[in-house]
């Protein structure tokens, strides 16, 4: 969780968008592009267990209504699947407004938008030509600087502001990605002055961060808000009083030319249904419990009407 936020040079050079800036060059990646029948549309994710969760959500609500899908999940960072929408690779993929907007957006989203109508209303203005986003969800999954209770205590940290004076002393863990990511590395010291000792690139917002940051391997990580490793492990969310991390509604990122009422129709009906509350239940059963992910989407959808 998801999850799930940065500016790409390397994007705006490799998509030609207009209106965006960037922080790092995107790697090449095989995106299988081209390889999808005509009339079917690929459905992408990023490297983390909610995007898939939500690609699988939004896959079968459109094989629901007739809508024929190739799924093409896992394919990486933000860097990675903006380009492969771009290109053709992909048709659509779930995304998160304010991470998008900090990504396409030269330093960082626009001063003063936090809020989702804010959020996305910028979003619009700056998206790669081609795509265009449908109705966002009310449920929201932000990035986080999360500490253990221990760590909290030890240096009294509630908010993003109060590490400053410590963060010289503190190591920090997340996706490797977020070392060049406004809304990582770059944006904390811009937005807050909070420079850390060390950074550990691991995952985003994943296992690997969580067992760090609980075997003391780091001090902080960046561990998305819906993860149920919070509240199960009782770590400290600091608050964000300069929203850094802006609002994070999850919203359907599609291409134009495989968009139709019958698309849109589908993949609103999930957004209707999606709040914070059901996703982060619905990713324990993927995350914790262990179950497949293809049938926790199908019982989502099916407790909510759309199967």
């Amino acid at each position: 969780m998801s999850r799930i936020s940065l500016a790409i040079a390397g994007i705006a050079l490799t998509l030609a968008l207009t209106a965006c800036g960037a922080d790092s060059d995107p790697l090449a990646t095989d995106t299988g592009g081209g390889s999808a029948a005509p009339g079917t549309i690929t459905v992408g994710s990023a490297n983390f267990a909610e995007s898939e969760l939500l690609a699988e959500i939004y896959s079968q609500a459109l094989e629901a209504k007739g809508v024929k899908v190739k799924r093409q999940f896992n394919i990486g960072a933000r860097e990675l699947y903006l380009k492969a929408l771009q290109d053709g690779s992909i048709d659509l993929l779930p995304e998160y407004n304010g991470a998008l907007l900090s990504a396409l957006s030269t330093g960082g989203a626009p001063e003063g938008v936090s809020n989702p109508t804010d959020v996305l209303a910028a979003l619009k203005k700056v998206l790669p030509g081609g795509t265009e986003v449908l109705e966002q969800a009310a449920a929201e999954d932000k990035d986080t600087l999360t500490v253990t209770q221990a760590t909290a205590t030890k240096h009294n940290l509630k908010t993003i502001d109060d590490l400053k004076p410590v963060a010289g002393q503190l190591r920090i863990g997340a996706g490797p990605e977020w070392q060049e990511r406004f809304q990582g590395l770059k944006g904390l010291k811009q937005v807050y002055g909070v420079e850390f000792k060390e950074f550990k690139p691991l995952d985003a917002g994943g296992p690997l961060t969580v067992n760090a940051l609980l075997k003391g391997q780091i001090d902080v990580g960046n561990i998305f808000s819906t993860d149920s490793a919070i509240t199960t492990n009782k770590l400290v969310v600091l608050e964000d009083p300069k929203n850094l991390y802006l609002a994070e509604n999850i919203i359907p990122l599609i291409r134009t030319s495989a968009n139709n009422p019958t698309v849109s129709g589908a993949l609103n009906a999930v957004s209707a249904k999606l709040t914070t509350e059901n996703l982060t239940a619905t990713l324990a059963k993927v995350q914790v419990d262990k179950q497949d992910t293809a049938a926790v989407a199908k019982g989502w959808l099916t407790e909510n009407g759309l199967l």
